[in-house]
């Protein structure tokens, strides 16, 4: 009697659950899916889209995001693996000047790019600073820019059905944060934006799935930053500097809870250990506790970066008076 009741019991659990092999290099694919704005209130939106994908996912609602909480310094940091102490990339200069492979801080892209020298690389965005001023410019990645997540999500689509089939792959929506700005982040209006791109984030992944690029795949979701009650961005309150952060994939650890250091730069460290490309020396980026089964969790390389823990404590502890704001 109990060994039939642990048989069934052992069936009922979904197979990518069970998993328990390396999760280094034992990816094919990874697909990144930030959406622009959206900071923690994911988890406060009607979104079934992400609920199913990442039912069996990790997630964290609160991870930290870069300070100022600007669309540069953080998607720069969520693809360099670095702090904006050191990347340096913020909303203008990402606009005026384009990257290349020989920076310091090179992106996610570029690791992939010399580990895998004809790999498929591709970026679809909405803000276009993303593709020129993030994203380097001599390394062969596709990138598409169209300033409409719907056509965007169109094209996203008919890339994977065309029989695309990227290593890596980052998607940027926009609309949430620009909701966020026109009405705030407690309004009607900015839910249902982001019901929208949970309407896109589906479509994404089912053209993925249907494709071949799941079964093998790492799937994240990750926000920039969050808004202000009555719209707006760029400094330190609780609603601006905690951030959404899911992934899905056949080594995540099951309806795991990433941990409470989490931060949105530790995507890079991730899609990298996910590729089996080893970690550069410079990241401070790490893989947060309940991501992959194989990692218990890291410690932050702080003494790499004393300037960001020193400031980023700082302003943590202003973030804190600020929970209801």
């Amino acid at each position: 009697m109990l060994l039939c009741v642990f048989l069934a019991f052992s069936c009922a659990v979904p197979a990518f659950c069970a998993q328990a092999q390396s999760s280094f290099g034992a990816y094919d694919h990874v697909l990144i899916i930030g959406i622009d704005g959206a900071g923690r209130f994911i988890k406060d939106a009607d979104t079934p889209n992400f609920d199913r994908i990442f039912s069996s996912g990790a997630v964290n609602y609160t991870a930290r995001t870069e300070v100022p909480t600007d669309s540069g310094p953080n998607w720069g940091s969520i693809l360099t693996g670095v702090s904006y102490f050191k990347h340096r990339i913020h909303n203008g200069n990402s606009g005026e000047n384009e990257r290349s492979s020989d920076t310091a801080f090179p992106s996610v892209f570029t690791y992939a790019r010399r580990a895998f020298p004809d790999a498929e690389l591709a970026s679809f965005v909405n803000w276009n600073n993303i593709n020129y001023g993030i994203i380097e410019k001599d390394i062969g990645v596709t990138k598409v820019h169209i300033s409409s997540d719907e056509s965007l999500t169109d094209a996203i689509c008919a890339f994977f059905d065309e029989g695309n089939a990227p290593a890596l792959f980052f998607v940027q929506m926009d609309e949430v944060d620009a909701a966020g700005h026109a009405y705030g982040s407690a309004s009607e209006e900015y839910f249902n934006a982001i019901r929208q791109a949970d309407d896109r984030l589906g479509r994404i992944y089912d053209a993925a799935e249907r494709n071949g690029l799941i079964e093998n795949g790492l799937f994240i979701v990750v926000a920039d930053h969050g808004h202000k009650i009555k719209g707006g961005h760029g400094r330190f309150s609780m609603r601006e500097t905690n951030t959404t952060v899911a992934a899905a994939g056949k080594t995540v650890v099951c309806a795991g809870t990433l941990d409470n250091q989490t931060r949105d730069r530790d995507v890079a460290a991730a899609v990298l250990y996910a590729l089996g490309i080893e970690r550069p020396e410079n990241f401070t980026a790490r893989i947060p506790a309940n991501l992959f089964t194989d990692v218990k969790g890291e410690k932050r390389p702080i003494l790499k970066d004393p300037t960001d823990w020193l400031i980023s404590s700082f302003m943590w502890l202003v973030t804190l008076s600020t929970a209801w704001i």
